[in-house]
C-alpha cells in the first residue's frame, strides 16, 4: 500500500471519479497502466456493484488504483418544491414517454456498507466527495494502509479535512465539470466559486498535505501551471471521459467537441446539486427553477435521462463537462503518457524564456 502520493502512480495525473458509469473497470485499469492513477466512482452505485468493479479492475491491473464515495447527505429538501419540480417534468415524461422517478430521502448511497468493503477489503486509495469524513473513519482507512482524499473548494474545508486526518485534498476549482463537491450545498452560493489556481495557492498556504488540482485541466502545460503553484498532482475528468476506454454515453463523447455545445454551466436541473455540464435543451428549460433537492431530483430525472439517452437525444442528457471541454481529444488512456510529456514541454519552455 502506498506510504505517500508519489507512491500512486509514475506521474502526477489522477483520472478523476466519474459517477453514472464513465470512471468504468476499463478506463480505471488503463489509465493505471499508463502511469497516471485512476479512479471508480462508487457514487450512485450498491456496495455489491462497488465491489464487483473493484475485482474487475485487479483482474486487469496490478497497478495502484481508488475507489471514491459521496458522503451521506442531510435531507434538507423542501417535500413540496421537489413536487412542483416533478410535475414542470411532466411534459419530458410525455415526451419520452417514461414516467418520472419515484423519490426518497435517502442520501448516505449506501456509505457504511462501501466503507465496509473498502476496510475489509483495502485497496490502495479512497477518495470523499461532498464532505469530510469523521476522524475514526481515516483513521480507521490508515490503519489498513489505504491512502485518503478529500475533496474541497475552499481553504476551509482543506483545513477541515486536514484536522479529520486525511493524508490529502483535492482542490475543485469551479471550471470543474460534473458536481461541485462543496461540503454544504448553500442555495445562496449559487454561481459562486472559485477558480482553480487561486484555489491552489489559498489552500497551499492552509495546509501541509499534498494537493491535487482538479477542474477544467486539459492540457500539459496547465498541469504544468497548476503544479508550480503549488499542487502535487493534477486531477482530470473531461479530457478521460472521450477515451475509447470510457464508459460515457458516445452522445456525450461526441457531445464535448460539437459546435452546437458551446458552453457549460452550473445546473441543479438534473441532480438537484450544481453540477457543470454543457447547456442543452433539458437545462435551459429546467435550471432556473430546479430546487435545491439532492438526490430528490436526481431520481426524479433518472429515468427521463436514460430514456433520452435511449432515444439518441442529447438534449435530454446530462452532458457533464468542464469549462475546457472544447480542448478534449479523442485518445485512448495513453493520453496520460502525452500530458506528461506536454508537462515537461512546458516546464523546458518556461526555463528557456526565463534564461533569455
Amino acid at each position: 500500500m502506498p506510504s505517500a502520493l508519489t507512491d500512486l502512480c509514475r506521474y502526477p495525473i489522477v483520472q478523476a471519479p466519474m459517477a453514472g458509469g464513465v470512471s468504468c473497470p476499463q478506463l480505471v485499469a488503463a489509465v493505471a497502466e499508463a502511469g497516471g492513477l485512476g479512479f471508480l466512482a462508487a457514487g450512485y452505485k450498491t456496495a455489491d456493484g462497488m465491489y464487483n468493479d473493484i475485482k474487475q479492475v485487479r483482474g486487469l491491473t496490478g497497478q495502484p488504483f481508488g475507489v471514491n464515495l459521496f458522503m451521506p447527505q442531510p435531507n434538507l429538501a423542501d417535500p413540496s418544491a421537489v413536487e412542483v419540480y416533478r410535475h414542470q417534468l411532466a411534459g419530458e415524461a410525455a415526451w419520452y414517454e417514461t414516467p418520472v422517478g419515484e423519490t426518497d430521502s435517502g442520501g448516505d448511497d449506501g456509505y457504511e456498507a462501501k466503507l465496509a468493503i473498502l476496510l475489509e477489503d483495502p485497496v490502495p486509495a479512497v477518495s470523499f466527495t461532498f464532505g469530510c469524513p469523521a476522524r475514526d473513519t481515516l483513521d480507521a482507512f490508515a490503519a489498513v494502509g489505504t491512502y485518503t482524499v478529500v475533496t474541497v473548494t475552499t481553504p476551509e474545508e482543506a483545513q477541515a479535512a486536514q484536522w479529520a486526518g486525511a493524508d490529502a485534498v483535492c482542490a475543485q476549482g469551479v471550471e470543474a465539470g460534473g458536481h461541485q463537491s462543496t461540503h454544504r450545498d448553500d442555495p445562496q452560493a449559487d454561481g459562486v466559486g472559485t477558480g482553480l489556481l487561486s484555489l491552489v495557492a489559498q489552500v497551499r498556504e492552509t495546509v501541509q498535505i499534498p494537493v491535487i488540482a482538479a477542474g477544467g485541466l486539459m492540457r500539459g502545460s496547465q498541469i504544468a501551471a497548476v503544479l508550480a503553484a503549488g499542487a502535487d498532482a493534477a486531477q482530470l475528468g473531461t479530457a478521460f471521459l472521450i477515451c475509447p476506454e470510457s464508459g460515457a454515453h458516445l452522445l456525450h463523447k461526441q457531445a464535448l467537441t460539437n459546435p452546437l455545445f458551446v458552453r457549460t454551466t452550473l445546473t441543479r436541473a438534473f441532480s438537484g446539486r450544481p453540477a457543470r455540464g454543457l447547456v442543452n435543451r433539458f437545462v435551459r428549460e429546467h435550471g432556473p427553477y430546479a430546487p435545491a433537492a439532492y438526490p430528490q431530483v436526481h431520481q426524479l430525472t433518472a429515468p427521463l435521462r436514460k430514456a433520452a439517452a435511449r432515444a439518441g437525444d442529447a438534449q435530454g442528457m446530462a452532458l457533464w463537462a468542464g469549462q475546457g471541454h472544447r480542448m478534449a481529444r479523442e485518445l485512448t488512456a495513453r493520453l496520460v503518457a502525452l500530458l506528461a510529456e506536454e508537462i515537461d514541454a512546458a516546464r523546458a519552455a518556461v526555463s528557456t524564456r526565463s534564461t533569455q
